[in-house]
């Protein structure tokens, strides 16, 4: 089932399996959200949750057991019940259950909510630790694309990019196939907070931004029109669109925790950006997407 919201600047609308935001549009009716191909990317914004990226081997050693974890958790495709709802908001919630206990050995409830301010969606976070003894490890994040181009060009080659960073921010790269992060860096040169889209922009890498470099990344058009932001408080934010695809949007996607490094060897409680709940506790957090129509 579909839900939708507006307030006469934004229209959104949510399926609940996933509790995925699939579509947002402007006052007329305009769509900035990736509608989804499954030739570059079927999705449009789904909750990474229990875990984002990739593990080492797909897996992840808790209290000497092996649980194979799939890439970006399995919340994607989890059926979500609403639990509150009027013209501008909606929450969602799910929670473990015997076939996510086999892989992820937690007992858990996560909200996801979706609330309309002004020309903006503020999508917010809750996990609680429903253990009455059991400390819960866990990764949420956020994979909202955007449509890029925007205004009817062949392709995003003379779109910006545009950060909030204190100077040139550090990135790292990731394996294509393994999708494990390496450990070398790079800099990102900006002019004017900017970095321009050219060709092959995302043919080698995600750029993986951490250490909260990063609060706020927008998309401009060739003219140097902002037409959508993201704004979050959160250690990490991973900018892709499909390697060697040419892809029509771009994904801006603020994390709380991350993918595997490539030489990563520790146990699930060591691991990097990891969310540490104690029993019967509760994390919060969100983000927000906002949209400039002309």
């Amino acid at each position: 089932m579909v839900h939708r919201l507006k307030n006469g600047s934004v229209e959104i609308a949510v399926r609940e399996e996933g509790a995925e935001l699939i579509s947002v549009k402007d006052g007329s009716g305009k769509e900035y959200l990736w509608q989804g191909d499954k030739k570059y990317w079927g999705r449009q914004s789904p909750v990474l949750f229990p875990f984002v990226g990739r593990l080492k081997n797909c897996k992840f050693l808790y209290e000497g057991k092996y649980y194979q974890a799939e890439p970006h958790g399995f919340a994607k495709d989890m059926k979500f019940k609403v639990v509150r709802k009027n013209e501008t908001e909606i929450l969602f919630e799910t929670g473990s259950r015997e076939e996510t206990l086999r892989v992820y050995p937690f007992e858990f409830v996560l909200r996801i909510g979706y609330k309309l301010v002004n020309n903006a969606v503020e999508v917010l976070w809750e996990v609680e630790n429903r253990s009455s003894s059991k400390t819960m490890y866990f990764n949420i994040g956020a994979h909202p694309g955007f449509n890029c181009p925007i205004e009817g060009e062949e392709d995003k080659v003379g779109y910006f990019l545009e950060y909030n960073s204190e100077g040139n921010p550090v990135y790292y790269s990731a394996d294509i196939v393994t999708g494990l992060r390496f450990n070398e860096t790079a800099e990102l040169t900006l002019e004017e907070g900017r970095s321009v889209i050219g060709d092959g922009y995302f043919d080698k890498t995600t750029y993986i931004f951490e250490d909260r470099q990063i609060s706020e990344a927008s998309i401009l058009t060739p003219s140097g029109r902002k037409y959508v932001s993201v704004k979050f408080d959160m250690p990490v934010l991973a900018v892709w669109s499909p390697e060697k695809k040419n892809a029509p949007f771009i994904c801006i996607e603020p994390w709380y925790g991350r993918g595997d490094r490539e030489d990563f060897e520790g146990e699930l409680s060591e691991r990097e950006f990891n969310n540490v709940l104690g029993a019967g506790e509760i994390f919060k957090n969100k983000y927000s997407i906002e949209i400039f129509s002309k």
